[in-house]
């Protein structure tokens, strides 16, 4: 069993929400002039060739021994279509609004929480679920800028994230981890390789764009086992709130590389999304689920 060291569990999951908030700002650097599609294959790709290179020769036979199979196959199949639609709404929105309000769907798990899954919701819940939806009507009112089709992308992705999330709390109790991690791999590879004749590019990337398509890959990868090894270090009551740290890394990434920065408005809503979620957070006092495979 390993030592607790919160320190270190803490860097651990402040580094892996950096590494995620770079998946989605190169994401979006890259979306100015590649296919969305193409820009989330070669993530999925990348993601499955290191789960095959790194994890296989570890967990062997429990990376693909499930028991509940179907419903292993559609909680892949819901990561997939957010990450295909959270690359689409990046391509139009900058990269703090849209991470801000993609953590709508961790907060409406509760909501669905009680009679979905039989859990408690109380009212420190519907609390926070209330503030998450006030937060995000800031975040995407009239005059925000935000164009309407990247809302809707955003908004699209937070309900298959919502299934994503719900799924894998359903799945936490019969499924190892390192399965769950493959097959949303596995899913994500096949479904976009399979529609790569459509949107594959006839022009070649630069070579500085190759170097970004390879980094989604290990950002993805890199960053889920880094978030994963911090619960082994620190208990999920000091983890879980650090979640929204990622808010920040989003934000300076979007001002260094795009140069976008929020109006007070849009960070106050921010503000509330993320106080939300930690209430959120420190209430269940267990693992989040990501969105980002």
């Amino acid at each position: 069993m390993t030592a607790p060291h919160p320190v270190r569990g803490a860097l651990l999951c402040v580094a892996a929400l950096l590494l995620f908030a770079c998946m989605d700002a190169t994401t979006k650097y890259l979306s100015a002039s590649h296919e969305v599609p193409l820009i989330v294959a070669v993530r999925y790709l990348g993601n499955l060739l290191m789960m095959i290179v790194v994890f296989a020769p570890h967990h062997k036979m429990e990376m693909v021994r499930t028991q509940r199979t179907g419903l292993v196959l559609v909680r892949a199949l819901c990561l997939a279509m957010a990450s295909l639609l959270i690359g689409l709404a990046l391509q139009r929105m900058p990269v703090a609004q849209m991470t801000a309000i993609t953590f709508l769907a961790p907060i409406l798990l509760v909501a669905i929480a009680g009679p979905l899954l039989g859990e408690r919701v109380g009212w420190i819940g519907w609390l926070a679920t209330l503030g998450g939806f006030a937060g995000v009507m800031l975040i995407v009112r009239p005059g925000s800028g935000l164009p309407l089709s990247g809302v809707v992308f955003v908004l699209c992705a937070v309900v298959c994230n919502l299934g994503y999330q719900a799924l894998s709390r359903v799945l936490a109790t019969t499924e190892k981890t390192a399965a769950l991690l493959f097959y949303t791999a596995l899913v994500g590879s096949i479904l976009f390789s399979i529609g790569l004749p459509w949107y594959l590019e006839d022009a070649a990337p630069s070579g500085f764009e190759v170097v970004l398509f390879a980094s989604l890959g290990i950002y993805g990868g890199l960053g889920h086992f880094m978030f994963t090894a911090a619960f082994r270090y620190a208990p999920a009551s000091l983890i879980a709130p650090l979640n929204y740290l990622q808010l920040i890394w989003a934000g300076l990434l979007g001002w260094i590389v795009f140069g976008d920065v929020p109006d007070g408005v849009t960070i106050l809503g921010m503000i509330i999304v993320a106080l939300s979620g930690a209430m959120i957070a420190l209430k269940t006092r267990r693992p989040p689920e990501k969105r980002t495979a």
